[in-house]
């Protein structure tokens, strides 16, 4: 006869006890009724378990199936509270969670006893010093956006070198908005609105704006969601805002679009996108003002025109090759340039994506920057354009090393919200964000003190500022914008280390425009440069 499976035994330990209770209840004038009411609990969730047929493990494992549960729901707090290495970036190490925490609460951000980063390990990055350090008065680096030489009515401009990245109302609670904006006013950076286009918390505090247009039109969309000329007029025309930003992908989930359900839909957020409260909330894949890159050009000139002559851009995440040479071309044959192109990485986050998004689609930053980059020099329109990345961008080093890569400024989302308190609970997509970040639940965003978290985003940037300042005179340089790729040295194997100079393919001015030099160019431009077309997003037969 087969032995009595252990597995029941937390059930007939429970059954054993509730009968046992109610027994010397009985006998003793309710005296184990305290008892009886959790053994008496127990047992039913046993029962319950073994009847239902939903779930193989809970009708095995009667009762005990529930820690298993419970347990695994608090993997990530316990993984991250005690057992997560100091620098095992998964998405984000706690070491580089710390230095935000302690730049944003002007705590020391000094480390004791050395280097935690193994400086033998393939991969490992570091920026080369000078002898003659330079002398830096101040932190304060600027570059010009816009100072475009066919747009007569140009307004210029002077863009900090680290700014916030676009993030939504409506994927951040109105208190995050609230504080990010405010901080932005304060350190005289940019605030990207996200394509949720501007809300009431965006304008509340008046800092400079970037405001990013997507396929939806939020902001300046007719009732159809075409886009509407009037609309984009009433809001590009506010003082506050700076740059417009055509959206064409993004690096967390690149190609494709998105939906809003209705019930998501707020009055709040509907005034702020401009649609019906309550409904379904949709963002195509592909933009419906425009079906080419000419196209394309000629939607950035006249968003230029319109609001005033705004610095007007487009962002993108690198996906096919001959698609972004297809723009470059259309710039050639047109004459239009954007103002300036942000390069999101393939790393990039957001509030939710498809895991196989998120893991395998789109250009990691580095290698979408160098495409960018590389393309512009070589067609000769490098100086016309500013490039701004982004992609897990939180430390000065962060910053310089891509801005030595070919970037003129640097876009951080997450090194944002890290400020605001966020603690990587990466429960942004359920509304139960722990830290009223991102969540639209009224209490719980009432936890995130808008003055504190404001003071916070500041000084994060300010001292991320400072650190920067002391990485670029260590150099010898003075500005940011002097960084180039020799100053960046990679370890390749543990006996041999490489400067991204050498590393990583460069262009010079004007290669792509030679046919005989396309021979001796990386296998990306010699393949793809003569199938795009000005005319199509869609390569020659």
């Amino acid at each position: 006869m087969p032995s009595f499976p252990a597995r029941y035994l937390a059930l007939l330990s429970a059954a054993f006890v509730f009968v046992l209770s109610l027994a010397i209840a009985t006998l003793h004038a309710g005296h184990s009724w305290w008892l009886a009411v959790p053994s008496g609990a127990l047992t039913l969730v046993g029962v319950i378990d073994l009847l239902q047929t939903r779930q193989a493990l809970r009708r095995n494992y009667p009762i005990l199936a529930h820690f298993r549960y419970f347990f695994e729901s608090i993997r990530p707090e316990i993984r991250q509270y005690f057992l997560e290495d100091d620098t095992d970036a998964r998405p984000f190490s706690r070491n580089q969670r710390s230095i935000v925490y302690q730049r944003a609460k002007v705590e020391t951000d000094k480390r004791p006893f050395g280097t935690q980063l193994d400086l033998y390990q393939t991969g490992y990055e570091w920026i080369n010093h000078s002898i003659r350090p330079a002398d830096i008065a101040g932190h304060n680096f600027r570059i010009e956006i816009g100072n475009h030489p066919d747009c007569p009515r140009a307004q210029p401009y002077q863009a900090s070198v680290f700014n916030i990245s676009a993030m939504s109302f409506g994927s951040l609670s109105a208190n995050a908005i609230l504080a990010l904006n405010a901080g932005a006013k304060i350190g005289g950076f940019m605030h990207d609105t996200g394509e949720g286009s501007i809300s009431q918390y965006h304008r509340v505090n008046g800092g400079d704006l970037v405001w990013e247009i997507g396929s939806g039109y939020f902001g300046c969309r007719n009732d159809d969601g075409s886009f509407s000329e009037e609309r984009f007029v009433a809001n590009a025309s506010s003082v506050q805002v700076k740059m417009i930003e055509v959206k064409l992908s993004q690096g967390a989930k690149p190609g494709q679009g998105g939906i809003l359900p209705g019930a998501k839909v707020t009055i709040e957020i509907a005034a702020a996108r401009g649609v019906p409260a309550g409904r379904d909330c949709l963002s195509p894949a592909s933009h419906s003002a425009f079906s080419t890159p000419v196209g394309l050009l000629n939607f950035v000139d006249r968003l230029r025109v319109l609001s005033g002559g705004k610095p007007t851009g487009f962002k993108l995440a690198i996906g096919h090759p001959w698609e972004f040479f297809a723009i470059v071309k259309a710039m050639l044959a047109t004459g239009i340039t954007p103002d300036f192109i942000v390069v999101d990485g393939g790393e990039g986050g957001t509030g939710a994506a498809p895991v196989e998004f998120s893991d395998h689609v789109g250009t990691p930053l580095q290698e979408a920057l160098l495409l960018v980059h590389n393309t512009l020099v070589g067609a000769g329109l490098r100086e016309r354009i500013k490039i701004g990345a982004s992609g897990k961008i939180v430390t000065a080093f962060d910053i310089a090393r891509t801005i030595a890569l070919g970037a003129d400024w640097c876009n951080s989302a997450r090194g944002f919200m890290f400020a605001l308190g966020c603690v990587q609970s990466q429960t942004c997509h359920t509304d139960r964000c722990p830290t009223g970040v991102a969540t639209q639940d009224v209490q719980r965003q009432k936890a995130l003190d808008v003055p504190d978290k404001t003071a916070r985003v500041a000084h994060f940037h300010q001292n991320t500022m400072k650190a920067l300042s002391e990485l670029i005179a260590a150099a010898g340089l003075t500005h940011p914008s002097q960084l180039k790729p020799h100053h960046i040295v990679r370890r390749v194997s543990p006996n041999q280390v490489k400067l991204a100079s050498a590393l990583l393919p460069y262009l010079t001015a004007g290669e792509l425009l030679d046919p005989d030099q396309l021979r001796r160019l990386p296998p990306v431009f010699g393949l793809y440069w003569p199938i795009a077309q000005a005319e199509s997003f869609q390569p020659m037969a």
